[in-house]
């Protein structure tokens, strides 16, 4: 049977390359091989290695009845000799034999680097010559290129683009995932939902017709099967006008009690917050102030909202009124009323003025007939009921109203 072009190359090759040992061989000891009784023999087969970069390896070969023949080691992809017995050839610091003047003869590669790949061979100067091959595989863990992400800023309804190189052998795979544990949203033309994932496989992220709820971190996730995993921090920021909204926007309360105006901000970037009354003065800002009687209580729900509550103490004429919940960022701004009104209580009830709150509760409440409470049964009930705290009463009148209506 004829052999291929292939084989007839590598043939080549390792006669070549026999020819050079012995030549070595001849030039090292002096002597040319002699043709002993027994012909020399491996004893066990030269290993396959898979090491991480950096790490050190040897090959192994074990050789009897070697007479006055010679070993060699070759890579046999560059058709190198790197050593012959215990001389080296290769001028590679990295690269050293030993031998246990018995046997024995080991290849060692020391600090291993990628270019290290590939086929080694020890090699007898018989007629013909017997050798025998090992692999070597260098692996080397994920890497994330340290390139600048672009596009990770959009204002609302637009793009954001985030691109992860990574490099590693065997080539890594990249991941993405968000931090907080939502989902990665991709939408269609218009902001419609098209899919919905936990992770996105692949180097690029491309998020179109980004909304508020897309902001927040995301990690690009980079592994190969070779410790260790890395990762990169990226942050999507979309941008928004403010949004301002107030819980009630008509609060009712009795002179002397404590009272809190609730405001739900929404903005990106952070915006500048501030409640001010209906004179135009600017009263409290998004810090605290160094004033027992009115503070601003502020609580960060997530990356674009908070709570900014105004709390007024010990109510006196001059706190009723309108206030105003600001909200301003480079975008623009809005704002959000509050009406503060006085609440008068008297022993048998509300007086002209009846609890204001928002809404469809309000509507309702404003439609209840009076309610006039029945002649207590003893001195000692009605004693009860008209001392109670102020908040308290109005709290416990506004319920017997609503029972009565239902």
């Amino acid at each position: 049977m004829k052999r291929s072009i292939a084989e007839h190359m590598f043939s080549s090759s390792t006669k070549t390359a026999w020819w050079l040992a012995t030549f070595f061989s001849v030039f090292v000891t002096g002597e040319m091989p002699i043709q002993a009784e027994t012909e020399p023999e491996f004893l066990q087969a030269l290993e396959n290695h898979t090491v991480t970069q950096g790490r050190d390896v040897h090959f192994t070969c074990v050789v009897n009845h070697l007479s006055n023949y010679r070993v060699a080691w070759i890579k046999s992809d560059s058709k190198a000799i790197l050593a012959i017995h215990t001389n080296m050839v290769a001028l590679n610091p990295r690269l050293s034999v030993t031998y246990n003047n018995h046997n024995t003869w080991k290849l060692h590669v020391s600090n291993v680097q990628a270019n290290d790949s590939g086929t080694y061979m020890c090699q007898v100067n018989t007629d013909p010559m017997k050798s025998q091959m090992g692999y070597l595989s260098v692996v080397i863990p994920p890497d994330i290129v340290d390139t600048v992400s672009e596009g990770s800023t959009a204002v609302e309804g637009g793009s954001v683009r985030l691109t992860c190189t990574a490099t590693g052998e065997p080539p890594p795979t990249v991941m993405w995932r968000r931090d907080d544990g939502k989902a990665i949203v991709f939408r269609y033309e218009g902001g419609k939902e098209r899919k919905v994932v936990n992770n996105y496989k692949g180097e690029t992220l491309e998020l179109t017709h980004v909304q508020r709820s897309d902001m927040g971190v995301y990690f690009c996730i980079a592994s190969n099967g070779v410790p260790p995993t890395v990762s990169r921090r990226y942050y999507v920021e979309v941008h928004f006008i403010p949004q301002v909204k107030v819980m009630n926007q008509l609060v009712g309360a009795p002179l002397g009690s404590d009272v809190e105006l609730q405001c739900f901000i929404e903005a990106s970037p952070r915006a500048m917050n501030s409640w001010y009354p209906e004179d135009g003065k600017s009263l409290v800002s998004d810090k605290f102030i160094d004033n027992p009687k009115i503070r601003v209580l502020e609580a960060v729900v997530n990356e674009y909202s908070r709570w900014m509550n105004l709390s007024i103490k010990s109510l006196s004429k001059a706190d009723f009124g309108i206030y105003t919940c600001a909200s301003v960022n480079a975008l623009g701004k809005m704002e959000g009323q509050v009406s503060l009104h006085r609440l008068e209580l008297s022993m048998n009830g509300f007086g002209a003025e009846e609890p204001m709150v928002s809404g469809a509760a309000w509507q309702r409440s404003k439609n209840l007939q009076p309610y006039r409470m029945r002649p207590a049964a003893s001195h000692a009930h009605q004693y009860c009921l008209t001392h109670l705290p102020p908040q308290l009463y109005a709290l416990l009148l506004t319920a017997l109203r609503y029972v009565q209506a239902l």
